[in-house]
Order: structure tokens, then C-alpha cells, then sequence
């Protein structure tokens, strides 16, 4: 009787965490690392005081479309060399043609974490 509920159990356990584990070939969407954008659009989902993760990668020459949605406190999202300026709820289309490296920065001050609001977007 033991030995069934030992087998039970670490089949459950192993369920759970096959169920927990994902599929990183696509990114985790965390912090960390460069993850490309979904298709041709960026989700920013500010947080105090991150957009959700470091790095956005999209390719050069086509249209690309950012939103922002702020899950904590108030942000603005801007891009200066596409002049970008989105608020919460708000989303604006641009088409970089340079490869290259730009900041995206928030763009209202909310808070001691405002100045490190940021991250990259990569145009490859």
C-alpha cells in the first residue's frame, strides 16, 4: 500500500511540474534577455517601474504597432527617433528603417524607479 501511494505521488509531482515548466524557445517574457516582439506588435505591460522586459526585437523596414497597458501606477511609453508618445490604453504605428538600438522610456515621472523605466528596442 505504501509503495502504490509513493508511486502516486511522485506522478503527481512530476504532473505538476511538467505543468509548471513552459517552452523557452520563444523567450520567457521576463526581465531578462531579448525577446522578439509578437509579430510585428509590442505589448508594453507597465509595471512600477519595468515594461515587462529589457528587450524588444522587431525587423527594419515594416510597420510596426506598440501599446501601452499599465498593470500598476501611471506610464507613458515614447520612443524618440520614431516619435512615439503613448499613454495607458493608447497605441501608435511607426516604421523604423535603420537597424539599430533605441530606448523606449517612460514618459511620465512616476516615482523614485522613473529614471530606470526602460527598455531597448532593437530594429534588426
Amino acid at each position: 500500500m505504501k509503495k502504490v501511494i509513493l508511486v502516486l505521488l511522485a506522478l503527481g509531482m512530476a504532473l505538476f511540474l511538467a505543468a509548471c515548466g513552459g517552452d523557452d524557445s520563444e523567450g520567457s517574457g521576463s526581465d531578462e534577455g531579448s525577446e522578439a516582439a509578437s509579430g510585428n506588435a509590442i505589448n508594453l505591460n507597465a509595471t512600477n517601474f519595468s515594461f515587462g522586459q529589457d528587450e524588444f526585437t522587431v525587423p527594419a523596414g515594416e510597420e510596426i504597432t506598440i501599446s501601452l497597458s499599465n498593470e500598476e501606477g501611471m506610464h507613458g511609453a515614447a520612443i524618440d527617433e520614431f516619435d512615439v508618445e503613448i499613454e495607458d490604453g493608447e497605441e501608435a504605428a511607426f516604421t523604423p528603417e535603420e537597424p539599430g538600438e533605441y530606448t523606449i522610456y517612460c514618459s511620465i515621472p512616476c516615482g523614485n524607479g522613473h529614471d530606470d523605466m526602460t527598455s531597448t528596442l532593437v530594429v534588426e
